[in-house]
Order: structure tokens, then sequence, then C-alpha cells
């Protein structure tokens, strides 16, 4: 038989298949002793898919996963409950920087830029390739910053970010810049948080029922400033600054407004560190010292000098009562190289929590055993 040859350098295809078995098998061998948690703490890979973002789980337990640069919607199942996904389900692909994902009743909604989908009955449906409802498709449609974050509050309503579509700018259109919310019936998208640059994973205290959010602070103003943020809400109407102050009192050069009355961050976090998800735990398996603690996942710079070095890639643990915080667990950088990138959090009934990582491709559990 007669060789066939790959257009790359004459390299037999034969090769290049293998090459690319190699790649992806060593892909998914990803080097979880690095990943530093405290004493008691394990870490495994529960599934493995492309780029999964935010999570979410139904009544029965499938849990559902977003993505951004892949377009895909998978649905993700651990049939035997031995915390391994036994399954990975591509629902729909295709889509729009489909980041955003949360569930209401039955029906799962999707955030892609300017349009969100409703999946009636996903449970039943995601097998067949169901076609998704447009439920709202008249969102603002820049891309920058156009990723969405999907939450219902205690209040039943939808709450969604719509990003800045700039690093710093003033834009015209009073929607960009918040975390919005809508209620399902009357599809009327009101603002709940303004002057939000870009956050990308929210959350509501347990017991004060308020509003928590992570917000990406600005570029260009250097390797440790602005700080980026994790901000609380108690009720609807505040501003938070951006663009004209950014963290609890860095002016921006470019937009700075004297006498400005703002909202400052409970806690300010490392600039460039990119937190996205963030959840207060309240299982049963975790030490009491964690409960009630806000656990942050930062996705990590990207555009730092190569002097000062990449920060974040690391889940941190901050004390709403005081603001403080720690680092829970990191490992994801070594020799300033990024193998893994920390996304969203979710809890599991047994009280362990799942953690995607869209760069290192795979969902992780997180438990405990003393």
């Amino acid at each position: 038989m007669k060789q066939m040859i790959s257009p790359i350098a004459g390299i037999p295809v034969s090769f290049m298949l293998l090459l690319a078995w190699v790649t992806a098998a060593e892909a998914h061998d990803l080097p979880l002793h690095h990943l530093k948690m405290p004493e008691g703490f394990k870490v495994e890979v529960f599934a493995e898919l492309t780029n999964p973002r935010q999570l979410a789980r139904s009544e029965s337990g499938i849990v559902y996963a977003g993505s951004r640069r892949a377009g895909n919607l998978y649905a993700v199942i651990d049939q035997n409950g031995d915390h391994v996904a036994d399954e990975v389900i591509e629902i729909d692909r295709g889509l729009s920087l489909p980041s955003g994902i949360a569930l209401s009743g039955n029906d799962l909604y999707v955030g892609a830029i300017e349009t969100i989908f409703r999946y009636p009955n996903i449970d039943q449906s995601f097998r067949q390739s169901p076609e998704p409802e447009v439920f709202y498709n008249e969102l603002p449609d820049k891309r920058h910053h156009g990723w969405k974050y999907l939450a219902f509050g205690p209040d039943e309503r939808l709450y969604f970010n719509v990003g800045a579509p700039c690093n710093i700018c003033l834009a015209e259109n009073p929607w960009f810049a918040t975390i919005m919310s809508m209620d399902l019936e009357d599809k009327d998208p009101e603002v709940y948080a303004s002057g939000v640059r870009n956050s990308v994973g929210f959350t509501w205290h347990p017991e004060t029922g308020d509003l928590w959010f992570t917000d990406n602070g600005r570029d260009l103003m250097g390797d440790e400033i602005p700080p980026c943020e994790v901000n609380r809400a108690p009720e609807p109407g505040l501003h938070f600054g951006y663009p004209h102050i950014h963290g609890k009192d860095v002016p921006d050069p470019e937009f700075q407004r004297e006498g400005f009355d703002f909202e400052a961050p409970v806690t300010e976090l490392g600039a460039h560190t990119a937190p996205l998800g963030l959840h207060f735990y309240g299982g049963d398996m975790f030490p009491e010292k964690y409960h009630g603690k806000l656990l942050v996942a930062e996705h990590g710079s990207w555009n730092r000098t190569p002097e000062a070095g990449h920060v974040g890639y690391r889940l941190t643990l901050v004390d709403p009562e005081t603001g403080e915080s720690e680092t829970f667990m990191d490992g994801w950088l070594q020799d300033n190289v990024a193998w893994g990138r920390p996304v969203d959090l979710l809890p599991l009934p047994d009280g362990s929590l799942l953690l995607s990582d869209d760069h290192g491709n795979v969902i992780y559990r997180i438990s405990y055993d003393d």
C-alpha cells in the first residue's frame, strides 16, 4: 500500500495521527500533584470536556456546563454516583460564547451574547440535540466582555451580566457595565447594579439574601493596579465605581470624577487576577471553619509584564464579615506557565464541590476526609 503523506513537511499521515493521539492523551494527564490545599482536602477529575465554564445541576443530578470559545453546551452524567462522570453529552454546538447557564424548574437557560436561549425539559431532551427556544434576544451584541453569567435569585428573577464593551469607556447605553435582572413572565430587563466593569460570577448570601459578585479590574494601568474586586449589593440601584474609580480608592486617569459616590468593594484582590465564579460554602463535608466562607475562583492574568510574572490561577477564601482573604488552593501556575484556569464552583449534595477549568478542559471534584 502506498504511504499517504501529510501536507505538513512531508510527514506520513500515520505518524501525524499517532502524534495527535499522544498529544490528546497527555492533555488529559494533568499534573494534579501540583495542586496545594489545606490538609485533609483532595482534588480529583470528575469529568473531561472541552472548555467548561459555568456549571448547574438539576434535581435529578445531571450537571450542565456552558463553554466560551468552544461554543458548546454539555450534560455530564455520573450514573453510578462514584463521583466520576460516566458520560459527557454534547447537547448543542456552534453557539456564540455560551458561557452562562442556569436552571429554573425543568428548563435550562443559556446566555450567548445578545441572546438568552431556553431548553425546555432539559433532563428529558438533552440526548436528542434539542432545538432551543429564543427566550430573549435584545441584549447588546458586543462580544468584548459580552459573555454571560446567569443565576436565579431568591426573588426567582433571572440575573445576568452585561460587561463593558471596552477596556475603559463610558458607554451611552446604560445596560453596559451592569448586572441586570429579568422576570420570566414580563421579560422586561432592569439594571440591578451599575458601574460593574465585567462580572462573570455572582451569588447570594445564604442568610441575608444580599447579592455578592466578582468584578474584573481594567487593564493598562500597570502590573499592580487596579485591583480586582469582590462586591456586595444589599439592594438594587447601587453604583460600584466603573469607569471613574477602581477598588476602594484608585481614580481612573481617563475618567476621574470628583466627589463621586460609589460602593467600595468588600475585598480587593490582586490586579489582573480575574476573579470569576464564587460560592458561599454551606455543606456538611468541610471543617467548621469553612462554613459560611466565600470561595472565589481566580482565572488568572494574561497581560502582566514578563518581569512581573502572572498572578491568580487559584481559589481564594474570603471571610464575608471582615473581607480578609487567603489562598485556599493553588498550583495551576508552574514556572510562570499555567496548565489550568479555575472558573466556576458548584456544590454537590454530599458537601463536596465541583470546579470547572476551561484551560485544563476538566471539571474537578474537591472533597475532604479527616
